[in-house]
C-alpha cells in the first residue's frame, strides 16, 4: 500500500524527492554559512512581512486546528491528521531536546561572528534547540496528509509548493538552518505516510462504521 500511495501522489511525491536531492547536494558540498549569508542577503521588506505571517502556516497549533476540523468531513481523515502530526512532532521533540539538545540557532550562532545579518522587525528570534525544525516537521506532514486525502490529485503541487514556502520562511527568517528544515520535512513527511499507511492497513482488516462519518451539526428546532 505504501508504494502504491506514492505512485498515485507522484505530483508532491516526485518534485519532493528531487527536491531533497538537490537540497542534499547543496547541503553535502557547501557550508551551511555560505547557503545561510546568500539567503539572508536575498530580502525585501515585501518578503518580511510574507514570510512574518505565512510562518504561522507552519505552526503545529495551525496544523492540529485543520486536522481537528476534518472530523466535518471524515472521523478516519481527522483521526489520521492527529496522529501524523503527534507522532512527527513527538519525534522531533524527542530529537530537539535529547540528542541535540542545546543547538544554536543561527542567531546565536552568528552573534559573535562580525556578521550584520537581516532580521525581521518585531520578531523574536530564539536561540537554541535548532535542530530540526518543528515548524517544517508540522507543516510538511500537514501538507502530506492533504495531498493523500484530496481525490483530484494535481493539488499535490500546491500542497508541496506550500509546505516548502512553509518550511522556506524558517531559514528566511533566522530561526533555522537550512539542514534543520530539510530533516524536519522529510521527519514530517515520512511520518505522514507510515501512519497514514498503517491505519488504512488497519482499518481495512478491522472495517469500523463510525469511521466513515462526520460530525453535523443539527440546528434546533425552535
Amino acid at each position: 500500500m505504501l508504494f502504491r500511495l506514492i505512485r498515485q501522489n507522484y505530483s508532491f511525491f516526485l518534485p519532493y524527492v528531487l527536491l531533497l536531492i538537490v537540497v542534499g547536494s547543496m547541503l553535502s558540498q557547501l557550508d551551511r554559512t555560505v547557503l545561510m549569508r546568500w539567503i539572508n542577503g536575498v530580502n525585501h521588506p515585501f518578503w518580511d512581512v510574507f514570510f512574518y505571517y505565512l510562518t504561522d502556516l507552519a505552526d503545529g497549533a495551525v496544523g492540529f486546528g485543520i486536522v481537528i476540523g476534518l472530523v466535518f468531513v471524515r472521523y478516519r481523515w481527522a483521526l489520521a491528521g492527529v496522529l501524523s502530526l503527534l507522532i512527527a512532532g513527538l519525534f522531533t521533540q524527542l530529537l530537539k531536546h535529547s540528542f541535540f539538545e542545546g543547538e544554536l540557532r543561527p542567531s546565536a550562532f552568528y552573534k559573535n561572528s562580525g556578521w550584520v545579518f537581516h532580521t525581521v522587525d518585531g520578531l523574536s528570534l530564539h536561540s537554541i534547540n535548532s535542530f530540526p525544525s518543528g515548524h517544517s516537521t508540522s507543516v510538511f506532514a500537514l501538507f502530506c496528509l492533504l495531498t493523500l486525502l484530496v481525490s483530484n490529485k494535481h493539488w499535490g503541487w500546491l500542497f508541496l509548493f506550500l509546505a516548502v514556502l512553509g518550511a522556506y520562511s524558517r531559514v528566511y527568517l533566522f530561526q533555522h538552518f537550512v539542514a534543520d528544515i530539510y530533516v524536519g520535512s522529510i521527519i514530517g513527511t515520512v511520518s505522514t505516510l507510515l501512519v497514514f499507511t498503517g491505519l488504512e492497513t488497519y482499518w481495512q482488516h478491522h472495517p469500523k462504521k463510525w469511521l466513515d462519518k462526520r460530525l453535523e451539526l443539527r440546528r434546533r428546532v425552535a
